[in-house]
């Protein structure tokens, strides 16, 4: 990995599993980086931060759950605390959806919409000053191809993935000339255990694996590829297997996208 990491603080939510606990593990292995873990499992962080060999000097774990979104400039205050700074935010935490949308109850959509969409913008915003006042920073979201384009069993959580490209597109233009960089991720099919705890119509947890995911990128190649994206400062990037020529078929045959999608196994 690039020295590009080496020295600065990092705060990655979603910390405690799947793609954020890869994230961790990769930057522990192969920068000088601190690191800030986050995810709604404090105990679990600590097993990660452990496991990925982290001294208690390079890394700070701070709890918090997107849905109490009023409490993001508290966190943010804590998080910031022990090592004086933010210099890369990666917004990784979030909830997926396996349901059908005339099956999902309206509160189920609200709960996606406040985890994946407001949660993550009040804590951006929460940082943003600070990172003005730094003289600058980098802020990395982890979107999904269903930012992109909406596909069966996904309408609630790809609403909320496109509302995230609208407002981080919109915030890196008004951000241009205070040296904040945005990099949207937008990940394919990974083996995490997202359709596990995906919720259904109810609410409820889906709690089995989709094959999809089961045979998806393997998270660490995953995080590779999109620190990599971060290193470069992308302002976008897609990262999966085939599925990702779906953003490419949305940009430039929408129409045959959507004959493709209505056939598509999904799950």
């Amino acid at each position: 990995m690039s020295s590009y990491f080496d020295d600065k603080v990092i705060w990655i939510t979603g910390a405690s599993s799947g793609i954020g606990e890869a994230l961790v593990n990769e930057l522990a292995a192969n920068s000088k980086a601190r690191i800030i873990l986050s995810s709604r499992k404090e105990n679990q962080l600590y097993t990660v931060a452990e496991n990925a060999g982290l001294s208690s000097e390079r890394y700070s774990v701070v709890p918090m759950d997107l849905a109490n979104y009023k409490d993001m400039p508290g966190i943010a205050s804590k998080a910031i605390e022990k090592f004086g700074k933010v210099d890369i935010l990666i917004n990784n935490a979030g909830l997926s959806q396996r349901s059908l949308a005339l099956e999902t109850d309206i509160e189920v959509d609200k709960r996606l919409m406040d985890i994946d969409y407001i949660g993550t913008v009040a804590l951006t915003k929460a940082v943003i000053p600070h990172m003005i006042k730094n003289g600058g920073g980098q802020i990395a979201v982890v979107s999904s191809l269903m930012g992109i384009f909406g596909a069966p069993m996904r309408s609630g959580y790809a609403a909320a993935k496109h509302a995230l490209h609208g407002f981080f597109d919109a915030v890196r233009a008004e951000l241009y000339d205070k040296n904040i960089d945005i990099t949207i991720i937008c990940p394919g099919f990974i083996q995490t255990n997202i359709s596990i705890h995906a919720v259904i119509g109810d609410g409820s947890s889906q709690g089995t694996m989709d094959d999809a995911t089961q045979k998806g990128m393997p998270a660490d190649v995953f995080a590779k590829k999109m620190l990599n994206a971060i290193r470069k400062k992308k302002n976008q990037k897609a990262i999966g297997g085939k599925e990702v020529m779906g953003a490419y078929l949305k940009r430039f045959f929408p129409g045959l996208l959507a004959k493709i999608v209505r056939k598509a196994k999904v799950v």
